[in-house]
Protein backbone atom coordinates (compact mmCIF):
# COMPACT_ATOMS: atom_id res chain seq x y z
CA UNK A 1 0.00 0.00 0.00
CA UNK A 2 2.65 2.53 1.02
CA UNK A 3 1.84 6.03 2.14
CA UNK A 4 1.75 7.77 5.50
CA UNK A 5 -0.86 7.30 8.20
CA UNK A 6 -1.67 9.61 11.09
CA UNK A 7 -2.74 8.37 14.51
CA UNK A 8 -4.55 10.86 16.75
CA UNK A 9 -4.70 9.46 20.31
CA UNK A 10 -7.93 10.99 21.62
CA UNK A 11 -9.17 8.45 24.14
CA UNK A 12 -8.05 10.21 27.32
CA UNK A 13 -10.43 11.54 29.96
CA UNK A 14 -9.43 15.24 29.78
CA UNK A 15 -9.56 15.15 33.58
CA UNK A 16 -7.40 18.24 34.11
CA UNK A 17 -10.07 20.34 32.38
CA UNK A 18 -12.35 19.82 35.39
CA UNK A 19 -15.52 18.94 33.49
CA UNK A 20 -14.82 20.43 30.06
CA UNK A 21 -13.58 18.32 27.15
CA UNK A 22 -10.50 20.06 25.79
CA UNK A 23 -10.76 18.21 22.48
CA UNK A 24 -14.15 19.80 21.85
CA UNK A 25 -12.97 23.33 22.57
CA UNK A 26 -13.69 25.79 19.75
CA UNK A 27 -10.63 26.61 17.66
CA UNK A 28 -11.23 28.66 14.56
CA UNK A 29 -14.94 27.92 14.60
CA UNK A 30 -14.80 24.15 14.99
CA UNK A 31 -13.95 21.56 17.66
CA UNK A 32 -10.20 21.14 18.14
CA UNK A 33 -10.34 17.40 17.38
CA UNK A 34 -12.11 17.97 14.05
CA UNK A 35 -9.65 20.72 13.15
CA UNK A 36 -6.69 18.39 13.70
CA UNK A 37 -8.36 15.50 11.86
CA UNK A 38 -8.97 17.74 8.84
CA UNK A 39 -5.34 18.87 8.91
CA UNK A 40 -4.21 15.23 9.00
CA UNK A 41 -6.52 14.29 6.11
CA UNK A 42 -5.07 17.13 4.04
CA UNK A 43 -1.49 15.94 4.56
CA UNK A 44 -1.53 12.14 4.86
CA UNK A 45 -3.01 9.06 3.22
CA UNK A 46 -4.98 7.69 6.18
CA UNK A 47 -6.15 9.04 9.53
CA UNK A 48 -6.94 6.88 12.54
CA UNK A 49 -8.49 8.45 15.65
CA UNK A 50 -8.42 6.53 18.93
CA UNK A 51 -11.56 7.35 20.95
CA UNK A 52 -13.30 6.13 24.12
CA UNK A 53 -16.16 4.82 21.95
CA UNK A 54 -18.21 5.31 18.79
CA UNK A 55 -20.99 7.04 20.72
CA UNK A 56 -18.70 9.50 22.49
CA UNK A 57 -19.24 13.23 21.75
CA UNK A 58 -15.76 13.27 20.23
CA UNK A 59 -16.94 10.80 17.58
CA UNK A 60 -19.87 13.11 16.81
CA UNK A 61 -17.37 15.97 16.31
CA UNK A 62 -15.78 13.90 13.53
CA UNK A 63 -19.07 13.14 11.75
CA UNK A 64 -18.72 13.04 7.98
CA UNK A 65 -14.94 12.88 7.92
CA UNK A 66 -13.28 9.86 6.24
CA UNK A 67 -11.33 8.84 9.32
CA UNK A 68 -10.94 5.43 10.93
CA UNK A 69 -12.28 5.47 14.49
CA UNK A 70 -10.78 2.92 16.85
CA UNK A 71 -12.39 2.30 20.22
CA UNK A 72 -10.09 2.16 23.25
CA UNK A 73 -12.11 0.68 26.12
CA UNK A 74 -8.98 0.34 28.25
CA UNK A 75 -7.91 3.97 27.87
CA UNK A 76 -7.67 4.24 31.66
CA UNK A 77 -4.53 2.10 31.46
CA UNK A 78 -2.66 4.95 29.82
CA UNK A 79 -1.66 6.41 26.47
CA UNK A 80 -0.17 3.08 25.42
CA UNK A 81 -3.68 1.66 24.94
CA UNK A 82 -4.30 4.11 22.10
CA UNK A 83 -0.99 3.15 20.46
CA UNK A 84 -1.66 -0.57 20.74
CA UNK A 85 -5.14 -0.38 19.31
CA UNK A 86 -4.59 2.46 16.85
CA UNK A 87 -1.45 1.10 15.21
CA UNK A 88 -2.62 -2.50 15.58
CA UNK A 89 -5.96 -1.91 13.83
CA UNK A 90 -4.80 0.39 11.03
CA UNK A 91 -4.87 -1.14 7.54
CA UNK A 92 -1.61 -2.93 6.79
CA UNK A 93 1.01 -1.64 4.40
CA UNK A 94 1.67 1.94 5.50
CA UNK A 95 5.32 2.91 5.49
CA UNK A 96 5.08 5.19 8.51
CA UNK A 97 2.69 6.63 11.08
CA UNK A 98 2.67 10.15 12.49
CA UNK A 99 1.50 10.41 16.08
CA UNK A 100 -0.44 13.67 16.32
CA UNK A 101 -1.47 14.62 19.88
CA UNK A 102 -5.08 15.74 20.02
CA UNK A 103 -4.59 18.74 22.30
CA UNK A 104 -2.26 20.89 20.19
CA UNK A 105 -4.34 23.68 18.62
CA UNK A 106 -1.58 25.39 16.64
CA UNK A 107 -0.54 22.44 14.49
CA UNK A 108 -1.74 22.46 10.88
CA UNK A 109 -1.48 20.49 7.64
CA UNK A 110 1.71 22.30 6.59
CA UNK A 111 3.41 21.13 9.80
CA UNK A 112 2.54 17.53 9.02
CA UNK A 113 3.79 18.01 5.46
CA UNK A 114 7.11 19.32 6.82
CA UNK A 115 7.50 16.16 8.90
CA UNK A 116 6.64 13.97 5.92
CA UNK A 117 9.02 15.85 3.62
CA UNK A 118 11.88 15.34 6.09
CA UNK A 119 11.12 11.62 6.15
CA UNK A 120 10.97 11.44 2.36
CA UNK A 121 14.35 13.10 1.98
CA UNK A 122 16.11 10.36 3.91
CA UNK A 123 17.51 7.46 1.87
CA UNK A 124 16.57 5.03 4.66
CA UNK A 125 13.72 4.77 7.19
CA UNK A 126 14.13 7.35 9.95
CA UNK A 127 12.08 8.78 12.79
CA UNK A 128 11.16 12.45 12.48
CA UNK A 129 10.35 14.71 15.40
CA UNK A 130 9.01 18.22 15.09
CA UNK A 131 10.65 20.90 17.22
CA UNK A 132 9.94 24.49 18.14
CA UNK A 133 11.68 27.19 16.16
CA UNK A 134 14.53 27.17 18.73
CA UNK A 135 15.04 23.40 18.43
CA UNK A 136 13.17 22.29 21.56
CA UNK A 137 11.78 18.78 20.84
CA UNK A 138 8.02 18.56 20.49
CA UNK A 139 5.27 17.00 18.38
CA UNK A 140 4.22 15.44 16.09
CA UNK A 141 6.55 12.46 15.68
CA UNK A 142 6.78 10.09 12.69
CA UNK A 143 7.65 6.43 13.20
CA UNK A 144 8.59 4.19 10.26
CA UNK A 145 6.84 0.85 9.93
CA UNK A 146 9.64 -1.17 11.51
CA UNK A 147 8.68 0.60 14.78
CA UNK A 148 5.08 -0.62 14.61
CA UNK A 149 5.72 -3.82 16.66
CA UNK A 150 7.29 -1.73 19.42
CA UNK A 151 4.38 0.73 19.37
CA UNK A 152 1.84 -2.07 19.70
CA UNK A 153 3.79 -3.54 22.63
CA UNK A 154 3.79 -0.37 24.75
CA UNK A 155 2.36 -0.37 28.26
CA UNK A 156 1.56 2.33 30.81
CA UNK A 157 1.23 6.06 30.28
CA UNK A 158 4.65 7.01 28.90
CA UNK A 159 3.47 7.33 25.32
CA UNK A 160 6.09 6.38 22.74
CA UNK A 161 9.09 7.82 24.56
CA UNK A 162 10.74 4.42 24.95
CA UNK A 163 10.49 3.79 21.20
CA UNK A 164 11.89 7.23 20.50
CA UNK A 165 14.77 6.72 22.94
CA UNK A 166 15.67 3.37 21.41
CA UNK A 167 15.95 4.96 17.96
CA UNK A 168 17.81 8.18 18.72
CA UNK A 169 20.59 7.11 16.34
CA UNK A 170 18.19 7.57 13.38
CA UNK A 171 16.12 10.47 14.59
CA UNK A 172 15.75 13.51 12.37
CA UNK A 173 14.24 16.77 13.53
CA UNK A 174 12.38 19.50 11.70
CA UNK A 175 11.73 22.94 13.17
CA UNK A 176 8.19 24.30 12.94
CA UNK A 177 7.40 28.03 13.22
CA UNK A 178 7.23 29.65 16.64
CA UNK A 179 6.20 27.33 19.49
CA UNK A 180 3.46 25.40 17.72
CA UNK A 181 5.26 22.07 18.19
CA UNK A 182 5.08 22.61 21.97
CA UNK A 183 1.71 24.23 22.63
CA UNK A 184 -0.57 21.67 24.28
CA UNK A 185 -3.45 22.85 26.42
CA UNK A 186 -4.55 20.67 29.34
CA UNK A 187 -6.23 23.02 31.83
CA UNK A 188 -8.89 25.75 31.74
CA UNK A 189 -6.21 28.25 32.76
CA UNK A 190 -3.95 27.23 29.86
CA UNK A 191 -6.86 27.56 27.43
CA UNK A 192 -7.84 30.98 28.77
CA UNK A 193 -4.26 32.24 28.47
CA UNK A 194 -3.89 30.89 24.94
CA UNK A 195 -7.23 32.29 23.78
CA UNK A 196 -6.32 35.71 25.20
CA UNK A 197 -3.00 35.61 23.35
CA UNK A 198 -4.78 34.69 20.10
CA UNK A 199 -7.20 37.59 20.45
CA UNK A 200 -4.38 40.00 21.23
CA UNK A 201 -2.57 38.89 18.07
CA UNK A 202 -5.56 39.51 15.81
Amino acid sequence: MGGIAVLIPAAGSSSRMRGTDKLLMDVGGQPLLRRLAEAALAAANHVCVALPGHQHPRAQALAGLPVQIVEVPDADLGMSSSFRRGVGLMPHGFEAVIVLPADMPELCADDLRAVIDTYRRSPRPVLVQATAEDGTPGHPVLFPSDCFPALTALTGDMGARTVLSANMHRLRQVALPDQRALVDLDTPEAWAEWEAAQQAAE
